[in-house]
């Protein structure tokens, strides 16, 4: 009899142990669930409680004010016909930096995403802006073409990964002149594969209206680089604080048509040091002098590369260190019939900003 009633007691306590143990499990899937479907949500709110806060004097270096640096290089040695915005009408308008010898990459972008005039009933824009080059077999090969496609914009600076930001500037000047009434600009880089429509879905139902919108994958509390030896070298001498104003990563950003002025306006009063900062970062200061602040979406990738999955990267803005191999395999299936779910998105788009974390 005493027997009897142990076992039962003993029964019953692992029955209601059982019980605890599903019910713990069903928590820990339930909360690894919600993390999936709202990690983009989770990452806005983390890098808003990591915004730097106090960075005031944006240079102090050697080096008058970038007077009239806004007007020279906008004599450009390529470019299409002056009236192209005025035609066409763009809401979007996307600047591909690249350079002259990445002609395969410019090739796969007018094949690809580029090749997108219309979409979701907006007019879109693809654009490549290049600088010069030493080589005259290259310099013919870009006037060729140029010629074919009429989709070359050529600033007068020597191409090269110190003047990147020499062609920003030069590409926000071209669009400043020949494109002013378009509502917003994308500067994308050329190993990119950019997604104009999952830009314009997230703009439409988060910017509806025009105003200083800096928008992209915001990087905070960035240091300067002090070694001699890093290409991003920086010396105090140039920028005194120990860490850089929020900015967006360079590897692709939005700006409005007024965030775009103010930016252009405010970097002609700053100094153009040798050696000049990163294009991003000088991007950031120079909003930082016109008082815009950068905008995050967890939707433009940077730092850790995203892993492929089809129906991630159809929620995905941009995708950078794309070769043009992938970009051509990426953009068929992302656009392979049929869509994903709202579902299938999120969660997929949580599980690969996990696997970029932990480098799977």
């Amino acid at each position: 009899m005493v027997c009897r009633v142990v076992r039962g007691c003993r029964f019953q306590f692992w029955k209601r142990k059982g019980s605890a143990v599903t019910f713990a499990c069903v928590m820990v899937l339930l909360a690894a669930l919600s993390t999936l479907l709202f990690v983009d949500a989770i990452e806005s709110w983390a890098v808003s409680m990591s915004r730097t806060k106090g960075v005031a004097g944006v240079w102090v270096g050697p080096g008058p004010p970038n007077r009239g640096f806004v007007s020279p290089p906008e004599e450009y040695l390529l470019m299409p016909s002056p009236l192209v915005c005025q035609r066409a009408k763009p809401y979007l308008i996307v600047m591909v930096t690249t350079a002259p010898a990445h002609w395969q990459a410019r090739q796969v972008i007018r094949e690809t995403w580029g090749e997108e005039t219309e979409v979701r009933g907006r007019r879109v824009m693809t654009l490549f802006m290049v600088g010069q080059s030493l080589d005259p077999g290259l310099s013919k090969q870009l006037v060729a073409e140029a010629r074919d496609h009429g989709d070359v914009v050529q600033g007068r600076f020597l191409d090269s990964y110190a003047n990147l930001t020499l062609k920003t500037l030069s590409l926000l000047g071209w669009v400043r002149r020949f494109c002013r009434e378009v509502p917003f600009v994308a500067k994308v880089d050329d190993d990119v594969l950019f997604n104009a429509g999952a830009l314009l879905h997230y703009l439409n139902r988060n910017h509806r209206t025009e105003s200083d919108l800096y928008l992209g994958r915001v990087h905070v509390r960035v240091p300067p680089k002090r070694k001699p030896t890093s290409r991003h070298y920086l010396p105090a001498l140039s920028y005194t604080p120990e860490v850089f104003p929020d900015y967006c990563s360079g590897t692709a950003y939005i700006l409005s048509r007024p965030a775009a002025r103010k930016i252009l306006q405010a970097a002609s009063t700053l100094p153009l040091p040798d050696p000049l900062p990163p294009e991003d970062v000088f991007v950031g200061l120079s909003a930082l002098e016109a008082g815009i602040v950068p905008h995050h979406c967890p939707l433009f990738s940077g730092g850790p590369g995203v892993p492929y999955s089809r129906c991630c990267y159809q929620a995905m803005v941009s995708v950078h260190h794309t070769s043009p191999e992938e970009m051509v395999r990426f953009w068929t299936e992302v656009h392979s019939i049929p869509p994903c779910s709202w579902l299938s998105m999120k969660a997929s788009l949580g599980l690969c900003k996990v696997r970029a974390l932990v480098g799977m």
